[in-house]
């Protein structure tokens, strides 16, 4: 999950698809407008500790558009790919 948020604030597109479960992985990302992302809040996990192979996160990326503040809230699944990598499968963003 950070090694993803981190992505997003450098633009790492190929990390971000490469991280991403080949079954639910788009062809394409683009992040053109992206906000400026500057913090990252885990709230809570449910699985994905070393002997799982799912798990569950939410959490709160917080980011800079312009002048304004916010947070983007999501609960994201992921699980781990043929080679025992994590690969992130598919999140809810929370209002």
């Amino acid at each position: 999950m950070r090694s993803r948020f981190s992505a997003f604030r450098l633009g790492l597109v190929d990390y971000l698809l490469e991280s991403w479960c080949a079954n639910t992985r788009p062809s394409e990302l683009d992040l053109t407008d992206q906000p400026d992302w500057f913090k990252l809040v885990i709230y809570q996990t449910q699985l994905g500790s070393e002997n799982d192979a799912t798990g569950v996160v939410e959490f709160g990326a917080f980011y800079q558009q312009g002048k304004q503040l916010g947070e983007m809230r999501e609960i994201s699944q992921f699980q781990r790919n043929s080679s025992g990598y994590w690969c992130y499968l598919s999140g809810v963003v929370l209002d």
